[in-house]
């Protein structure tokens, strides 16, 4: 009865590939953030310019290599406090626990060290890439790295503050890189990645896309998933929250917001079940309108 189900929702949403294993349902893509660590007073703030270049060149080489980078400031926008400096690993710990549009798998923090000493014919610059991979929810040590810069960086002699942070910020980001593809490595390692079958490149950006259901029992929301694999362009969704009445979901698809509005629509009416569906961002709430129901009284 469930492959039969199965078959005729692909037959409905003109899918190209209705085969899914268990383990991508379960794990899918490593969802990363990657944070600026400067409690010691001795690394640079994490919103000072070389950070800021240093953070973004780690994040596009680990985004090229394929991972789910997500910006700490996007992500933390709604409910949290911005520009913060100094903080400790308690609180950035706590933060990544908090979200789940998306979920954060590995937080990825990086402390940065740099200084300049003055000759009398030029200014020698070091810099240091410091750092470890931390799972979230279950606060394992996944490993740490270190990068140091080499000791021909120079910078001229008469090259003050501006200059100084240019340059410094320039050079780093080839530290920056190189750490980059050092975690890609360490991140690949992880038996979820390696397990993880590669994703079907289709030429089109990867959504992300919180469902949040309201009101179905844990019977529906088992029929609910049969449909989330077999939509057009699915590729991976786990579960965030699972109660008797209110589930959420993280999905990745490369189906575009209307179509997926459209399906999710769809699927309720072949369920035979009666719901609002309303998209806000990249947020859905599947709502269900319960019927009554009805208890003969014996006589």
């Amino acid at each position: 009865m469930i492959l039969t189900s199965v078959v005729i929702v692909a037959g409905i949403f003109a899918v190209a590939c209705t085969s899914a294993s268990a383990d991508t349902v379960a794990h899918g893509k490593t969802n990363l953030m990657i944070v600026g660590v400067d409690y010691d007073e001795n690394t640079l703030e994490r919103d000072n310019r070389i950070s800021r270049r240093v953070l973004d060149a780690i994040s596009n080489e680990l985004h090229i290599e394929g991972f789910n980078v997500f910006d700490e400031t996007a992500v933390t926008l709604e409910n949290y406090a911005q520009r913060r400096t100094r903080r400790s690993d308690a609180e950035i710990i706590d933060i990544a626990r908090g979200l789940t549009k998306p979920p954060i798998d590995v937080l990825v923090a990086v402390s940065i060290y740099a200084s300049a000493k003055d000759t009398n014919y030029t200014k020698n610059i070091r810099a240091r890439l410091t750092g470890r991979l931390l799972k979230v929810q279950s606060g394992r040590r996944l490993g740490n790295f270190e990068v140091e810069s080499p000791a021909t960086w120079t910078a001229p002699v008469d090259c003050y503050r501006d200059c100084l942070l240019e340059t410094v910020a320039d050079k780093s980001k080839t530290l920056a890189r190189d750490v980059g593809a050092i975690l890609a490595k360490m991140l690949r390692s992880l038996p979820e990645n390696r397990s993880t079958p590669p994703t079907k490149q289709s030429g089109s950006l990867t959504n992300q896309y919180a469902l949040m259901f309201e009101g179905f029992t844990p019977e529906d929301i088992m029929k609910i998933e049969e449909y989330l694999v077999v939509f057009s362009g699915y590729q991976h969704y786990r579960t965030v929250y699972s109660g008797l009445r209110h589930h959420e979901f993280w999905y990745e698809s490369d189906i575009e917001s209307a179509r997926l509005d459209r399906n999710l629509k769809k699927m309720l009416t072949h369920l035979d079940l009666v719901g609002r569906v309303s998209f806000s961002g990249n947020e859905y709430t599947v709502a269900k309108i319960p019927a009554r129901k009805q208890f003969k009284i014996k006589s």
